[in-house]
């Protein structure tokens, strides 16, 4: 039997906190159909930005997908900080999902290879540190969902990892062949952190519900 959290008699199912879910599905599906639309292209190989580069024909339809992230994440990230209030937790997290609309929404209309793409992708490194955060400022509000943060939050940082190794060759040499892929991971691990993370704070029942 599935485990259900009570919350206090004044917190109520939020709808809002499905957009984490949200903003995982349409992102993964977007990625996955609009790679369709580059002759060639390959998911293991490429990394996401190539879809929606400069001259691509898939280059509004990306765009507009990523705005649609961002507009999930947003309205997530204004459930959260909700939640983060009714149960006494500080709001810091919601903030840095929410800062994730940002560099979101700059890495689609600043189509690579324009300066300011890499820019705000490098950006997201601080959005990165809200499983982090949640986990340190909800140790409080579940073991599962502090416990479930530490676990996305190391993934994230592996991902991280294998990403920068363009800086060590000695290890690119072996990322390099699969870079899409290991952006994927990371991609895979954000996402991902927010869809459980939204989904399970949805699921909670108040007991006045």
């Amino acid at each position: 039997m599935a485990e259900v959290v009570v919350l206090p008699n004044n917190m109520k199912r939020d709808r809002c906190l499905l957009f984490g879910p949200l903003a995982a599905i349409v992102f993964a599906l977007g990625v996955a159909g609009l790679g369709r639309m580059i002759p060639g292209y390959n998911h293991v190989r490429q990394t996401v930005s190539e879809i929606g580069e400069m001259g691509s024909p898939a280059r509004i339809p990306f765009a507009m997908m990523l705005c649609c992230v961002a507009a999930c994440v947003l309205v997530f990230a204004f459930a959260v900080r909700a939640r983060s209030i009714e149960a006494g937790h500080s709001q810091w997290a919601a903030y840095l999902i929410g800062f994730m609309a940002l560099p979101a929404v700059g890495t689609g209309v600043f189509a690579f290879p324009h300066p300011l793409h890499n820019v705000f992708g490098i950006s997201e490194l601080i959005g990165y540190q809200a499983p982090l955060v949640f986990a340190l400022t909800w140790r409080r509000g579940g073991l599962f969902l502090v416990w479930i943060s530490w676990v996305f939050y190391l993934l994230i940082c592996v991902a991280i990892a294998l990403n920068l190794s363009a800086f060590a060759p000695a290890i690119w040499a072996y990322v390099k062949p699969v870079h899409g892929l290991a952006q994927r991971g990371l991609f895979a691990a954000w996402f991902g952190w927010c869809a459980v993370v939204g989904w399970w704070l949805f699921r909670t029942e108040a007991t006045s519900e």
